[in-house]
């Protein structure tokens, strides 16, 4: 049977990873062959991404592919997060480092948004939860400050488009990472006009959608002669915003019962898939999203604040001398008693403090609760927030589609938190099937296969994984105390 071997550039908030993956029997072996750091930095008081080191970072990674395993690889596909971007000059200069999303360049924007087009409306036109740092409000804040940037802008492109730019020299738009922006229309899949107008967003700096996997050409030459990479290798589009990629690697296998999807990471993204957009004002009370999906499909979900809370708590810790492990935190927490102190993951506060350990301490003592005091113990209030959030997302999902989920697939890093599965099962009720880790990447992989045929749809991809990876189950246990925190 043919073998194929695709690299897979998968980019988080964190950290990235060049991942190789082989497909061969039905199978992807993955190999991880280079990890580096993709945190930002403040610059004269913005939070931006240092676009150049990660460039040399993915350099790096390929030539370390070729010197392990040789020249020849059947593709190369970045994947991120969503909502950022870079803007590109009219003679195809990148004009600096995209800023982070976590700037504070959107306060206000959406407020000023819903001066010129009414909330509701917004969310009728495009289907998109309000989160103060989606791409329209970035823009906005762009077109309300009368940035210079935009006088020589040519183009918009998102961080997985940016970095195929770089890689290529092609200009694309790819549709999943564009469904974050809360500017396309969410039927036609296609830039929502009337809206971008009403906004006063330049629509000349909006290229044109493509679609997951498609091939945007071989690599620059600059590229091949720096890394020792083939200069045949085509840079293909995966789905550009890494939960679509996650989502697209869950491994269900039979789809008879209504299921849903916990990708679990920095960010924690609930919801279920859908074939076309579910948009309502059930929906929209509960702030659900339509974002775009591999195969036609829909991610119909809710972003949540996830193991950000556990990183940043950790961060703050190192910072103080001390040295941690995930793990390590994470059985401190399990031997910390349970059901202490509950948070509101819904707080603002919670996306760029200053220090998390003491923002949660302060969130228990304003809702009168007992502040934790031991790392333990803070940990443990963040996991069981988390939990809890679940439970109650999965039940107004459940309410807004008119359906009862029967099982829930958890997938990405967050998988390796035992603790955090078995607080799910528990909270939610309902058998949750953890894994695989990688679906981000094994995502990647197998949108790639599938533009050069070697995968022949979306079904197919899943059973590839389903037959690739060793899956966790996890029983509910102990729901009473769950049931008793509400709804």
């Amino acid at each position: 049977m043919e073998q194929y071997n695709f690299l897979a550039f998968d980019l988080g908030a964190e950290s990235g990873r060049a991942v190789r993956g082989t497909l061969a029997e039905g199978r992807i072996a993955l190999e991880v062959v280079h990890r580096f750091r993709t945190e930002g930095l403040i610059m004269l008081g913005t939070r931006q991404w240092d676009l150049a080191r990660i460039y040399e970072e993915m350099r790096t990674g390929l030539a370390r592919n070729v010197q392990v395993h040789g020249p020849k690889l059947d593709g190369i596909g970045v994947d991120t997060w969503g909502v950022d971007f870079g803007l590109i000059a009219r003679d195809g200069t990148v004009l600096g480092n995209p800023v982070a999303y976590r700037d504070k360049r959107t306060e206000g924007m959406q407020e000023y948004a819903f001066t010129l087009v009414p909330r509701e409306e917004i969310y009728r036109e495009t289907g998109i939860q309000f989160l103060v740092f989606n791409t329209v409000y970035q823009l906005l804040s762009l077109v309300k400050a009368r940035s210079p940037l935009l006088e020589v802008a040519d183009s918009v492109m998102l961080m997985g488009d940016l970095f195929h730019y770089l890689l290529s020299g092609q200009k694309s738009c790819e549709y999943t990472n564009a469904s974050t922006s809360q500017l396309l229309d969410p039927y036609k899949r296609q830039w929502n006009e009337t809206l971008i107008a009403r906004l006063g967003i330049p629509r000349g700096l909006l290229l044109d959608l493509v679609k997951p996997g498609t091939v945007l050409g071989p690599v620059l030459s600059e590229i091949a002669q720096f890394t020792g990479v083939s200069p045949e290798t085509r840079v293909i589009t995966p789905a550009t915003h890494d939960t679509a990629c996650a989502v697209a690697a869950a491994p269900v296998t039979a789809e008879g019962e209504p299921w849903a999807y916990l990708s679990s990471g920095t960010w924690s993204l609930l919801g279920a898939e859908l074939d076309e957009p579910c948009i309502s004002p059930e929906s929209l009370a509960e702030d659900f999203t339509n974002e775009g999906g591999v195969g036609g499909k829909i991610r119909f979900l809710k972003n949540i604040f996830g193991l950000w809370l556990v990183q940043e708590c950790r961060r703050v810790w190192e910072r103080q001398g001390e040295t941690l492990d995930y793990a390590a935190l994470t059985a401190e927490a399990e031997g910390s008693p349970a059901f202490a102190s509950l948070i509101e993951l819904d707080d603002p506060r919670l996306l760029a403090p200053e220090n998390m350990p003491e923002l949660i301490q302060a969130l228990c003592r304003e809702s009168g609760q007992p502040a934790p005091e031991t790392r333990g113990a803070i940990v443990r209030c963040a996991l069981e927030s988390l939990a809890l959030k679940y439970r109650r997302t999965l039940r107004a999902m459940d309410r807004v589609l008119g359906r009862q989920t029967q099982r829930l697939h958890i997938i990405g890093g967050g998988v390796q938190n035992r603790l955090l599965c078995q607080m799910t099962a528990d909270a939610c009720g309902i058998p949750v099937i953890a894994g695989p880790i990688e679906a981000t990447a094994l995502g990647n992989i197998g949108v790639q296969a599938m533009a050069v045929g070697a995968i022949k749809s979306l079904a197919e991809l899943r059973n590839v994984i389903a037959n690739s990876v060793k899956l966790e189950h996890y029983t509910p246990r102990d729901t009473a105390q769950w049931e008793a925190l509400g709804r």
